[in-house]
């Protein structure tokens, strides 16, 4: 019974995970392509219609659904109706866990970074100790 009890536990932080994983990558993937990262940092100055999004760029409005539908499917925008117009807003709320995410690592590689420089400190000042006396 407690071996189906760990396996159950494990198979469900397995799950949690994926699922976390999952959104990251959908999140990842969706800040990957260098038009949705544009349209995110217009809307980050304030909501704009499809139009207003379309307008600096040379492709298709059809292009520009696609790719509002990846930015919403990754929940970073949302989109209303108003009137006739579609009105797009930012949702910083995955942008944050990404950033989240992203932190985790960063401090993980600053710490090792800062080690391999006391380490290389050290090395050299034993460099130079050991040239001072010969």
């Amino acid at each position: 019974m407690e071996r189906a009890c760990i396996y159950l536990t494990y198979m469900l932080i397995n799950v949690i995970v994926n699922k976390a994983m999952d959104h990251l990558s959908t999140t990842f993937t969706a800040l990957a392509d260098p038009t949705r990262r544009a349209i995110l940092a217009r809307l980050a100055r304030s909501s704009a219609t499809v139009g207003e999004l379309a307008a600096p760029f040379s492709i298709s409005a059809p292009a520009i659904s696609r790719h509002l539908k990846v930015l919403e499917q990754a929940k970073l925008i949302r989109r209303e109706v108003e009137a006739q117009k579609r009105r797009c807003h930012l949702r910083p709320e995955a942008l944050k866990q990404a950033a989240e995410w992203m932190e985790t690592y960063r401090q993980f590689w600053s710490e090792r970074l800062d080690s391999l420089e006391s380490y290389l400190d050290a090395v050299a000042a034993e460099r130079r100790k050991s040239e001072k006396k010969e």
